[in-house]
């Protein structure tokens, strides 16, 4: 079973691989600051899904040049250093709540940096203003603009229990409202939640491939992410109390072919997997093992 890859879809737009480093802007969420809550959706780390980003004290720059140390400290000893490029991405809380004028500032130290190609903002589609998505659209200019919204699900009650704080009418609005200003949109899908049945987590999937009709070719992507417990989450006092159970290796590797079959085919798929970090993670314990996850998932999709 084929399906366009994150890698492969990078190499068709910049004709080579490009390594990605995660960015901290220092950012928070409506659902941390009071706005509409305080204690974050249900799952997030206190990192805000950002615990392999760099020291948020440290200024764009610097974390992209600590980040390309990290990269080039892994490449193989015959590697040519010189040559790689990334793309910067803006990863823990909600990186763009904030004022416009600090969000501008952020950005272009990133787009403006030499070993930079482009930059990815992950986001919430109900923190997307039209004053936000004329600046994405100005940096989209000059280097591709990537914004990847965090969905998880289209189920209401799902929504609610994970304290989402929006409802599905907002991400289409504002996906079909970042069409023409941005590069690409990434959808990022959460398999595994509690309550849900496969039908259920494929029914988001569907939807996420159906929607993706309104863009042009190329326009779209999805990240389908295995849900983790990680410690000293609500999620985790959920799961210690057995009000659920976590997805088998086996029954993930099924749902994701399953979710892979019904994606159009030029959707970029940027992940079939995810990482928790290991000293946190709560459950699935099978998850920290990368290698066996991709072999059998990659075994299943052949």
């Amino acid at each position: 079973m084929k399906y366009r890859s994150a890698n492969n879809y990078m190499k068709e737009v910049f004709g080579r691989k490009i390594y990605k480093i995660s960015i901290n802007g220092g950012f928070t969420c409506p659902n941390r600051d009071g706005t509409l809550g305080t204690g974050g959706c249900i799952f997030c780390s206190g990192e805000g899904s950002g615990d392999f980003s760099e020291d948020a004290s440290l200024s764009v720059s610097e974390q992209i040049e600590n980040g390309k140390k990290r990269v080039e400290a892994k490449l193989p000893k015959n590697a040519d250093k010189s040559l790689p490029q990334y793309m910067a991405y803006f990863q823990a809380f909600t990186n763009t709540y904030a004022p416009v004028e600090k969000l501008r500032k952020l950005f272009t130290e990133a787009v403006m940096h030499p070993d930079v190609v482009g930059i990815s903002i992950a986001t919430r589609p109900d923190c997307l203003p039209e004053d936000v998505i004329e600046l994405l659209d100005e940096l989209n200019k000059i280097k591709p603009v990537w914004v990847e919204l965090g969905l998880q699900t289209v189920h209401q009650r799902t929504a609610e229990y994970i304290r989402r704080g929006y409802e599905l009418p907002v991400y289409a609005d504002t996906l079909k409202r970042l069409v023409g200003h941005v590069s690409h949109i990434i959808t990022h899908v959460i398999l595994g939640l509690p309550g849900e049945t496969k039908e259920d987590m494929l029914e988001t999937v569907r939807y996420v491939g159906d929607i993706a009709m309104i863009a042009p070719k190329n326009l779209i992507g999805i990240k389908l992410q295995l849900l983790h417990v990680i410690r000293g989450t609500d999620l985790e006092k959920d799961y210690q109390a057995g009000k659920f159970e976590c997805l088998t290796l086996e029954e993930y590797a099924d749902i994701i072919h399953d979710a892979i079959g019904i994606l159009p085919d030029d959707i970029v798929v940027h992940r079939i997997t995810g990482d928790g970090a290991k000293r946190t993670l709560v459950a699935p314990l099978w998850s920290a093992d990368k290698k066996k996850v991709l072999n059998t998932l990659n075994k299943i999709l052949i």
